[in-house]
């Protein structure tokens, strides 16, 4: 059943993904044209700096999941229940704190943004603020049901649950957006759908689980154990909110809401381009978290590792090189001659998150076995300093300036020094994980480059149904070289049962 229910959870993940996209590509320019760069450069300036409350988190709701597979794993129910008390306990008082500073960041509005916003900017900036803030503290307290289902492996519900909210916050936006509400309205219609979502979760957590939950004494061994785990994750979330919240902050503060407008559009495509190959690691937590404590051996690590890699390296492949060839027209019809930048500034994103997306796996060892210290540590150095870049060469180039900051460090740590830690210390197999990636992409650069100079040589200005087409012929020629040429057995099924099981149906 938990068999089924990762490989379904993946399927659906890629379905969530594909749709979330299609959204975005449908509803995005709308809502861009119907809120005016000054306005979604607003909101998004202010879900920036409300984002930063996020790393109260302190890294607890990965340890939900990490440590409910284990207990389970092992048979420990009463050890389970009382950690769900512990943790829904200080996640009340994490949500407590973070209205404080809610508070503290709506009376300093003027103080932070009042050199390079207007009088009405900073108004309503102030009422976004009380609404993003009041969404954060509930979220804390009531994401811990999220992680239980998660580690439970119910992908199916969860996925199923994220596909109505996207739809319905979209439905309901277009409408709002219509009648002419702009960011508050985008503000408390998602604020709407997070609860009610948390709710739901929260109900399904204890009917169909049946999850107990204690509040009882813990013992200060396993506090002191969670903390140290937690901790180095917590880490790992501040180096996040520095490398994608930080550019939007300080370009509000040194360029104005146009300037975060484009980056924000940049960020948006970024987040898509990371949950697309983030969607299979969010499966492989428990699996390996299992594999750890039952003492599999390093190959088996590394075999998985490889394994899932090659299968996530096709599709950030395609993702990079779909982009690099027609990432350029399709934001100047998508988002308008205005986002002209977004392209390069994406680019240069995706490009330096290509390692890191297609290693995903060994974040998940690393967790597994509770050794995040090296990584924790190394990213958070990495990102001062990419913070330390930021400003000056925003100061000079802007938001592409932001990007290569950020691009900069991500290649270095999350590239090159990640892959000596994971070969030297954690005996990963990176140089066969390397030669299989190099021999299998090979081919499909090849032909991604070869498209790229034909395009630029004999098509000077397409229209919009072709450029359909182009995407289209580019994407049938890139899989039929991935299956043909590059994949191997196992990858081939994956993607060759699935379409003949359709056909056999709809035959």
């Amino acid at each position: 059943m938990a068999i089924n229910q990762r490989k379904a959870g993946a399927i659906l993940s890629y379905s969530i993904i594909t749709f979330n996209i299609l959204v975005g590509l449908l509803y995005t320019p709308y809502m861009l044209q119907k809120m005016g760069q000054n306005e979604y450069g607003l909101y998004a300036l202010v879900a920036s700096v409300i984002g930063y409350l996020t790393i109260l988190d302190f890294g607890f709701g990965n340890a939900v999941i990490r440590y409910t597979a284990k207990f389970r794993a092992e048979g420990k129910q009463a050890q389970q229940s009382a950690m769900y008390g512990m943790f829904i306990g200080l996640y009340s008082l994490i949500g407590l704190l973070a209205l404080v500073v809610g508070c503290v960041l709506y009376f300093n509005v003027d103080n932070i943004f009042g050199h390079s916003m207007a009088t009405w900017e900073l108004d309503k900036a102030r009422i976004l603020m009380i609404i993003m803030v009041v969404n954060i503290a509930f979220t804390f307290p009531l994401s811990v049901f999220r992680g239980i289902i998660t580690a439970y492996e119910d992908f199916i519900f969860i996925r199923v649950i994220q596909l109505v909210r996207i739809a319905l916050n979209t439905i309901v936006m277009v409408v709002l957006l219509a009648y002419g509400y702009k960011a508050i309205g985008m503000a408390m219609v998602m604020t709407f759908f997070n609860l009610a979502t948390l709710l739901i979760n929260y109900f399904y957590s204890k009917h169909r689980l049946k999850i107990q939950i204690r509040f009882t004494k813990i013992p200060f061994s396993f506090i002191r154990e969670v903390m140290l785990y937690s901790f180095w994750i917590f880490l790992g979330i501040i180096m996040d909110k520095i490398y994608w919240n930080t550019g939007q902050f300080v370009l509000g503060a040194v360029s104005g809401t146009v300037a975060v407008a484009i980056f924000a559009v940049a960020i948006q495509l970024e987040g898509m381009y990371m949950t697309f190959s983030n969607a299979i690691q969010g499966v492989f937590l428990p699996k390996v978290t299992s594999m750890i404590s039952t003492g599999s051996s390093e190959k088996e690590v590394s075999d998985l590792f490889i394994r899932i890699g090659r299968v996530q390296n096709y599709i950030v492949l395609f993702i990079v090189m779909g982009f690099m060839i027609f990432g350029e027209l399709f934001i100047y019809y998508w988002a308008g001659a205005d986002y002209g930048d977004v392209y390069y500034i994406a680019l240069l994103f995706f490009v330096a998150l290509f390692v890191p997306l297609i290693q995903n796996i060994g974040l998940l060892v690393l967790q597994a076995k509770n050794q995040l210290k090296f990584r924790s540590v190394l990213y958070v150095c990495i990102a001062l300093v990419c913070l330390g870049l930021q400003i000056p060469l925003a100061k000079a180039y802007g938001g592409i300036g932001c990007a290569i900051a950020i691009s900069g460090a991500l290649l270095l740590g999350q590239g090159l020094i990640m892959n000596i830690y994971y070969h030297r210390v954690q005996h990963l197999n990176i140089l066969r994980f390397w030669k299989q990636i190099i021999q299998i992409s090979i081919p499909l650069l090849v032909m991604s480059f070869a498209f790229k100079w034909l395009l630029t040589t004999f098509i000077i200005a397409p229209s919009i149904p072709q450029v359909l087409l182009l995407i289209g012929g580019f994407s049938l020629l890139y899989w039929f070289i991935a299956i043909a040429i590059s994949m191997n057995k196992y990858e081939k099924e994956l993607i060759l049962k699935p379409l003949s099981k359709l056909y056999q149906r709809l035959k």
